[in-house]
């Protein structure tokens, strides 16, 4: 098929190998021109807007950080959806509030366009092994349009109903777990470096312990190493976090760990870091050196 992908960040450039390893023509649009350059000389086809991407794709996929650039790649200047062919999907992979991507679906349906609520997790590993996995909602067309490439690009797709908004909504929960166990392992890292343990064998003993969790054993080596590289940032949790909570509070519903989690990050942003990978939420605490300070 021919698949456009917009958004070559930590995912998007690994969806992006993952569609074409699979057999798919593929076309890509990101800001960043040395990004599309890099993926142009592996074998894609570049594009300098969403229009002109959209234009050449059966099925676009949009791997941005909100839901405002979604707005943008859609309906900005040289935007996709006017360029999009009749009965073409769109397929949303960002994480969004649930009643946004629910409104989308009843905009592009008024376009002639399918939709699928579609946001991911797994990692920029995985998205380059082709086994992310995708929390999905959407009418039957849009499957029948974009399940070849659905499969291509994940481990595990997950169908949760026929209206956009579903796949949003796991994510979310999805996110505030992760947002959670993160903020909770820099804290436990805290205090063992606090109380004076060696930072590897802390790591290595609760990795081995029933107080492990993916998020631990995933981020902490980012505090070990020194380096706070973004693959997933501060802000994005800042973000995330703050779509739960405003999800949670429509209904009046009470999340006082995420709500704690969200504080943490947003610290940690107001400090300099937000840019920062997320296990960077452990520099809120004070009194300890971290690992690679002076």
């Amino acid at each position: 098929m021919e698949v456009g992908l917009i958004g070559l960040g930590a995912m998007g450039r690994g969806m992006a190998a993952s569609l074409r390893r699979a057999g798919h023509a593929v076309h890509v649009c990101d800001l960043r021109a040395e990004a599309v350059a890099a993926f142009v000389a592996e074998g894609g086809t570049g594009h300098a807007t969403p229009a002109s991407l959209a234009a050449a794709s059966d099925v676009v996929i949009s791997v941005v950080v909100n839901a405002a650039q979604t707005e943008a790649v859609l309906f900005g200047e040289d935007g996709a959806a006017a360029a999009m062919r009749a009965g073409a999907c769109f397929v949303m992979c960002s994480t969004v509030a649930p009643a946004w991507s629910s409104a989308l679906e009843s905009r592009l349906e008024a376009l002639d366009i399918l939709y699928l609520d579609a946001p991911i997790s797994g990692g920029a590993a995985k998205a380059l092994a082709g086994e992310i996995t995708m929390m999905t909602a959407g009418k039957p067309a849009a499957y029948a349009c974009s399940d070849a490439v659905l499969e291509s690009m994940a481990g595990r797709v997950f169908r949760l109903g026929n209206r956009a908004g579903t796949g949003s909504t796991v994510k979310i929960v999805n996110q505030l777990l992760a947002g959670v166990h993160i903020a909770a392992a820099a804290e436990a890292m805290a205090l063992g470096l606090r109380a004076g343990v060696d930072a590897r064998a802390l790591f290595e003993v609760i990795t081995a312990s029933a107080g492990n969790s993916w998020m631990f054993e995933n981020r902490m080596p980012h505090v070990l190493a020194g380096d706070y590289t973004a693959l997933s940032a501060v802000d994005i949790f800042v973000k995330d976090l703050g779509i739960v909570l405003d999800t949670a509070r429509a209904t009046s519903f009470p999340l006082p760990l995420a709500s704690t989690a969200h504080q943490m990050f947003m610290q940690a942003s107001t400090a300099g870091y937000g840019r920062e990978d997320d296990s960077a939420v452990i520099k809120v605490f004070p009194g300890i050196e971290l690992p690679g300070q002076s």
